[in-house]
């Protein structure tokens, strides 16, 4: 595939080939754009930073109290699956932003629908810590 290089002169047209998409080159920039969505969804999106806590947070208390290998995997997919749909829900959004810049109520619709997704994955995600967790801390009630 060639790509346009804009150049200085309006005369020179020079072409670029991309790289091939399972070549070494193409797997690392494949990387790179996928980085710069996440740093993008941290930039924009205080919801982010809030999960990172909460990942944080879940760590440190699977930690001591020892969860199994099980129980770890449990609340990796819980947690990854919260990031996975705000991540989702942000590229909606700003897809839509994109085809419709004024108020539409398709948009809006599609919008509340990645919005609800995000509500759905942390919903299950708080009962699979209630699953994992609750337990532990009413054991620890007087």
């Amino acid at each position: 595939m060639d790509i346009p290089f804009a150049s200085a002169s309006l005369s020179a047209h020079v072409t670029m080939s991309a790289p091939h998409p399972l070549s070494l080159r193409g797997k690392m920039l494949a990387f790179r754009y996928a980085w710069q969505g996440i740093a993008y969804m941290l930039r924009t999106q205080p919801n982010a930073w809030f999960q990172i806590g909460v990942w944080i947070t879940v760590t440190a208390v699977g930690l001591a109290f020892g969860l199994s290998a099980g129980e770890w995997c449990a609340a990796v997919l819980a947690m990854a699956l919260v990031w996975i749909t705000e991540a989702l829900n942000t590229a909606i959004e700003d897809v839509v932003d994109l085809a419709s810049p004024g108020r539409h109520p398709l948009a809006g619709r599609a919008k509340d629908v990645a919005a609800g997704s995000v509500v759905v994955a942390v919903a299950a995600s708080g009962i699979v810590g209630l699953i994992i967790f609750g337990p532990r801390f009413w054991a620890l009630l007087p």
